[in-house]
């Protein structure tokens, strides 16, 4: 834990850097727009590994801190109360990490988003969070702008740079010269190394393809299932073609760098459940060959001590994946701030219960031991553990 000069210092660095670029500051709005006019990203195609050389990572003015306590959250709606922020501080996370629906901004009138970014930030608990605590954050399709949208979103690119402004994204940085908010950061001295990678799973994310039930409403479908107690899957399906990607070659490319970097805990911060085995709902599991090519790459880049966290199911659960893969596989979902889902999908790779109320999710590392053990939670609005597995990373090792 910091000691409490240490972390004043270290959170007036963090507001120096990010509180410029506040919602209503014209002066960051215009630097950020130039910035992303000097950098537009263009299409690369993945290399061997031998051919990818990861630059610097992305900025933070919370770098070179030791986490030990990373804390993270999705669906927070803007217009609720909630009060489960009093749970998340009293865990004195030394970094939050935002995974999408942090609005549900769900409109093509950037007044109107800019407008709900506002209320969360007029938010106590919000308030509080952002003065104690440094923050990253990655979108999902509220925030982005229209519920489950992929590229066709006609106003992406402005959705793109309100969610840079309000985050506090300093002008010139490379995430203002991407195609989507994707990032990654490195956090604290060699021998304690945390990668967070936050993909982007909306920008350039091909058509999702739907279930067919003739003509059957979802609604009725999914009303017989609950009824007769059995899991109710969503209205969505796994697309088969080879080009379909919710990423795009030049997040690939970047992704690929990313995995190359050396670190000793690796999180990928997804907004939709990365392991999750055919919920019927948004996953990367509707991506086949988007699934397939983060295993092998895992795999091709020696990428060791990497779990994952996603949001987007208004549920808690953990899901792992042991079956043609480097190694055991974790994804940790915490959702939702707010949301409660009113039924349990499927998850053909679920480990135990699901949470099925208000939660946030919290990782703690154990930088005693030779190699960092990891214990994953989600705890509920009063911060009590509700779900947990401990990990240790010496198991997270691709064989030699």
């Amino acid at each position: 834990m910091k000691k409490p000069d240490q972390r004043r210092r270290f959170l007036q660095a963090s507001a120096a850097l990010f509180g410029a670029a506040a919602l209503g500051s014209r002066s960051a709005r215009a630097e950020a727009a130039a910035g992303a006019a000097g950098g537009a990203a263009t299409p690369v195609t993945a290399g061997p590994p031998a051919a990818v050389r990861p630059g610097p990572p992305d900025p933070h003015p919370a770098s070179s801190h030791t986490l030990t306590r990373i804390a993270f959250g999705s669906c927070a709606k803007e217009d609720k109360d909630q009060p489960i922020w009093d749970a998340v501080l009293d865990a004195r996370p030394d970094l939050f990490v935002f995974l999408g629906d942090n609005v549900y901004g769900d409109t093509t009138d950037m007044a109107v988003l800019r407008a709900k970014y506002a209320q969360l930030a007029a938010k106590p608990g919000f308030r509080r969070l952002r003065e104690a605590t440094p923050i990253v954050a990655t979108w999902d399709d509220h925030d982005y702008g229209a519920n489950d949208a992929g590229a066709e979103y006609p106003q992406k690119e402005a959705s793109r740079r309100v969610f840079l402004e309000f985050w506090g994204e300093p002008a010139g940085t490379p995430r203002w010269g991407r195609d989507g908010v994707y990032a990654g950061y490195v956090f604290g001295p060699e021998g304690r190394r945390v990668q967070i990678l936050l993909p982007d799973l909306r920008y350039n994310r091909a058509p999702i393809l739907k279930l067919d039930l003739g003509s059957r409403s979802y609604e009725d479908w999914a009303k017989q299932l609950a009824d007769a107690g059995r899991f109710v899957p969503g209205p969505y399906v796994r697309n088969p073609a080879r080009d379909a990607t919710m990423l795009g070659e030049p997040q690939w490319a970047w992704l690929e760098a990313e995995l190359a970097r050396p670190a000793e805990v690796r999180i990928l911060a997804s907004s939709l459940q990365v392991l999750a085995d055919l919920p019927g709902w948004e996953a990367w599991i509707n991506y086949a060959r988007d699934h397939q090519r983060l295993v092998e790459t895992i795999r091709r880049h020696r990428a060791n001590g990497l779990v994952c966290i996603s949001g987007d199911t208004h549920y808690g659960e953990l899901s792992k994946l042991d079956v043609n893969v480097p190694y055991p596989l974790w994804d940790l979902t915490s959702s939702g701030l707010t949301e409660v889902w009113p039924v349990v999908p499927p998850n053909a790779n679920r480990v135990g219960e699901v949470l099925r109320e208000a939660n946030f999710g919290l990782i703690e590392i154990d930088w005693t031991r030779p190699r960092p053990g990891l214990s994953l939670q989600v705890r509920d609005v009063n911060g009590e553990v509700r779900l947990e597995r401990r990990v240790r990373t010496e198991d997270l090792v691709v064989p030699a």
